[in-house]
């Protein structure tokens, strides 16, 4: 026969029923497992708590305030992308630990161009201003610099100088001054000296001061004086086509003119290194030299036919080789007394009063040659070689003249 169904009462009665060792070893499963679940929610919720953290930063003068996640600085920079140099400063260092409402600061280094006292040098610094750099440094007191020591470190140049001596020699006397300026013109300037328009520096205002450094200044003193002048000639040269080629005369003898200058003279001890001309007047005007320059070709050199010895011509060929000069000489010589006399002693011109050899003008002019000047043909020619020298200067100069007067 078919089972008769469950009743409630039945059902009710078993599920009261005291649970077996099955049933209660899975209830302390799921405990166990349900405990182990909330302790790794506690502590990764506690891990969270210790991570996170409010910190303020101050990156180069730049103050923030961030939410920031990390144990140590570096963890919180890098988390907020700050890049760093083995050589930037860091506070606190960057492996420290940093604490909830903590401080960290950062100053990036840089590289920057100093120059101390004239030498250039460069720097590795984390400095922000021109004193941090300064004090960086460790240059004494007295450092002057080229920006305010309170002004932001800048990319120009930073030009520093320090306190040296420096040996100023000034009217007569040499002072030693303790000073910072960075050129000659600022140490000068600090001594309160004034320089006139023309004084003189030993060394340029713009040289760097260093320690030991001697400067001295020459005073230069500006007096106005008056002085007379010459004022030289001028030479003009004329050509001449009745003087023979190579021949000049002095017609119109030079003479220089006078004037007056004024002017500013610059003086050291009384002594005159330069001067300025303010005026100049023309007292007496210069008078040109003028000379004649001859343009006459001379002739040919007559060819002297052979001389026989112990005559007139033979003495004379013998004197003017003794004077030093050539035998072309002699040619233009025999040319011209062989026009006038013939080379004869006793040759007279009746209508004019000339006589021998030369033809002197009067003959008794050869008087000076000696007294036997009327018979002896070496007193006449000696007589008539010193005319030819001093008018015309050799035979040759005597013969182009005959031959563009007839006469000499």
């Amino acid at each position: 026969m078919p089972l008769a169904p469950r009743t409630d009462a039945a059902a009710a009665g078993r599920s009261r029923r005291a649970p077996g060792p099955a049933g209660r070893y899975g209830s302390t499963v799921r405990l166990a497992a349900q405990a182990l679940v909330l302790a790794v929610v506690v502590a990764g919720t506690s891990a969270f708590t210790l991570l996170h953290k409010t910190v303020t930063l101050d990156v180069d003068g730049e103050r923030t305030t961030v939410s920031a996640f990390g144990r140590t600085v570096s963890d919180v920079l890098s988390a907020q992308g700050v890049e760093l140099d083995p050589r930037d400063l860091v506070l606190p260092s960057r492996e420290q630990l940093v604490a909830d409402r903590g401080e960290i600061l950062v100053r990036h280094g840089r590289e920057v161009a100093i120059v101390i006292d004239g030498e250039p040098l460069t720097v590795w610094t984390t400095a922000q201003t021109v004193g941090d750099v300064v004090a960086e440094l460790d240059l004494r007191d007295g450092v002057r610099t080229s920006a305010s020591r309170s002004a932001p470190l800048g990319r120009d140049v930073l030009r520093l100088s320090t306190l040296k001596q420096v040996h100023l020699a000034l009217d007569g006397a040499t002072v030693e001054l303790s000073t910072a300026g960075a050129t000659v013109r600022e140490v000068l300037l600090e001594a309160g000296v004034v320089l006139g328009e023309r004084d003189q520096v030993s060394v340029p205002l713009d040289t760097v001061a260093v320690d030991g450094l001697v400067v001295m200044v020459t005073r230069v003193t500006t007096v106005v004086r008056s002085a007379a002048t010459s004022q030289p000639f001028a030479v003009v040269r004329q050509d001449d086509a009745e003087l023979a080629q190579g021949t000049e005369t002095v017609e119109v003898a030079g003479e220089p003119g006078t004037g007056m200058v004024t002017y500013e003279s610059y003086e050291v001890d009384g002594v005159e290194i330069g001067r300025t001309v303010l005026a100049q007047t023309l007292l007496t005007a210069p008078v040109d030299q003028v000379v004649r320059v001859g343009t006459k070709v001379a002739p040919a050199v007559p060819s002297a036919p052979p001389v026989e010895p112990g005559t007139s011509r033979a003495i004379g060929l013998e004197m003017v080789l003794a004077r030093g000069w050539s035998a072309d000489e002699f040619a233009c010589l025999d040319a011209l007394w062989t026009r006038e006399s013939g080379w004869r002693v006793n040759a007279a011109n009746t209508s004019s009063g000339a006589y021998g050899i030369p033809q002197a003008l009067p003959g008794s002019k050869m008087a000076s040659a000696g007294a036997d000047w009327q018979t002896n043909p070496a007193t006449q020619i000696a007589w008539g070689l010193g005319y030819i020298t001093s008018r015309y200067g050799t035979p040759c100069g005597a013969w182009s003249s005959f031959q563009a007067k007839n006469w000499y």
